[in-house]
């Protein structure tokens, strides 16, 4: 599997190159990812499949307005009625260069409360991998930054919150906690500038 890391923001590219350092599978580009050629791309959306806005607009102009209609199709046929963050749904798009869509939510709706705090990040990547892992067509993905739009995440903790996925599903670094405060500072550890506690 190749994974493609694609931003316009100079700041997240550096920090992508700083966590994933040393990997082959792994390429960093900075430019516009809807001009890339993958198997997949990522739509880093929200749980509703409104594609109307911000890099889900640009796919949308890309790949074509129906699908955001099939996906939020699907979305309403799931038992939830909408798709949770930290799961997925792959689309085929009938583009030749960019066959597959995996739309993974980085948020409920398009909001920048809370989301710079969150591990919405670390969720999102792990069903992205999960889903490109298990589909036969799919042997390249290209990825955004994940919560770094709208939901104003600063880059090394969106790379930070990738990388920790991407250790987890592809390298196989199982999480293995031997009491609740060790899952706590692992937690902790994926977003420093989350509160755990409120009092």
């Amino acid at each position: 599997m190749k994974y493609i890391l694609a931003d316009t923001n100079p700041k997240l590219i550096t920090a992508w190159q700083e966590f994933f350092a040393g990997i082959p599978a792994v390429s960093i580009t900075e430019g516009d990812i809807t001009r890339l050629k993958a198997d997949a791309i990522v739509s880093p959306a929200n749980s509703f499949g409104f594609m109307d806005g911000s890099l889900d607009y640009a796919l949308s102009e890309r790949l074509g307005w129906d699908l955001e209609k099939r996906l939020q199709q699907q979305i309403k046929q799931l038992p939830e009625g909408e798709l949770l963050i930290g799961t997925a749904l792959t689309l085929e798009t009938g583009d030749p260069d960019i066959p597959w869509l995996i739309s993974a939510p980085t948020m409920r709706i398009p909001t920048n409360f809370n989301i710079d705090t969150s591990i919405n990040a670390y969720l999102a990547m792990k069903a992205i991998l999960l889903h490109a892992h298990r589909h036969p067509e799919i042997h390249s993905v290209a990825i955004p930054g994940l919560c770094t739009g709208v939901g104003r995440m600063q880059p090394i903790i969106c790379a930070r919150q990738m990388f920790t996925a991407f250790e987890e599903i592809v390298l196989g670094k199982k999480q293995d906690f031997k009491n609740f405060a060790e899952a706590q500072k692992y937690h902790w550890n994926i977003n420093p500038q989350g509160m755990i506690w409120t009092h």
